[in-house]
């Protein structure tokens, strides 16, 4: 039978982004690196790590760099990396060099499995009564998380995620209709977008987001075009600077 008390957790997911002061117990720490160690990758390659942050002058820097000041209070701070050096090292070691080892594969490979270890984790976390927050405005600056955690060649950041013990209480945020989020045996393309969301963006407007306790959110489809009428400065370049940590994403010559 399934666990409903799993199924409920996840039914009822929020973003949590302030803590208390309560720290991370230690031997949960190591379970949750077990958790994240036990998921599942591609090819069963590993192609990802972990960086945990502990100092409290990087904590700062990743708030800055993710213009998030709340990232620097998080009790643990985790760093997620797409990563193919380790297994170039393990081959180059044997004397052999892959040709295909930085190919966009490769990158999306360790990509995913960034990804997919991180919501283990996010999972685990809150199985454990506790609350996380996903950090993708670390791309915001890409090569200085870079340089700020020492990341070799054939590596890229992902993003981070806060988590610890929650010190606030979000509204269940709505979302869209899985009928035109999930389709059978082929895409669905609708006439009317916004006559099929129209109900959506009336109960997004009902929702206070706690960064701005204050003030409701804007409708999705206002928000959609607030958000993609310009690339955020920097992250138009994350498949240059992927390049420039010795992936190669464009086509072969």
């Amino acid at each position: 039978m399934a666990d409903k008390s799993l199924f409920e957790r996840q039914l009822n997911h929020v973003t949590i982004r302030e803590f208390t002061d309560e720290p991370v117990d230690p031997a949960l720490v190591e379970a949750l690196k077990d958790v994240a160690n036990r998921t599942a990758t591609s090819t069963g390659m590993q192609s990802y790590s972990i960086i945990r942050i502990v100092d409290e002058k990087k904590k700062k820097a990743l708030a800055d760099i993710g213009g998030q000041d709340y990232i620097a209070r998080a009790p643990e701070l985790w760093v997620f990396v797409a990563d193919v050096y380790r297994n170039s090292r393990i081959a180059r070691e044997q004397g052999v060099e892959l040709v295909a080892e930085a190919d966009s594969d490769r990158f999306f490979q360790g990509f995913t499995d960034a990804v997919l270890a991180a919501q283990n984790v996010t999972n685990a976390v809150e199985a454990a009564g506790l609350g996380a927050v996903y950090l993708g405005s670390l791309l915001n600056d890409a090569r200085a998380v870079i340089d700020l955690l020492n990341l070799p060649k054939l590596t890229f950041p992902v993003f981070g995620l806060g988590f610890g013990h929650p010190n606030q209480s979000p509204q269940l945020k709505p979302r869209m209709s899985m009928d035109l989020k999930c389709f059978t045996d082929s895409y669905v393309v609708l006439d009317n977008y916004l006559e099929a969301i129209k109900d959506y963006d009336e109960e997004m407007q009902t929702y206070y987001d706690l960064r701005d306790a204050n003030r409701r959110v804007d409708s999705f489809s206002n928000q959609v075009v607030t958000r993609l009428k310009g690339a955020t400065k920097n992250r138009a370049a994350l498949a240059q600077i992927a390049e420039e940590q010795g992936f190669r994403l464009s086509k072969e010559k």
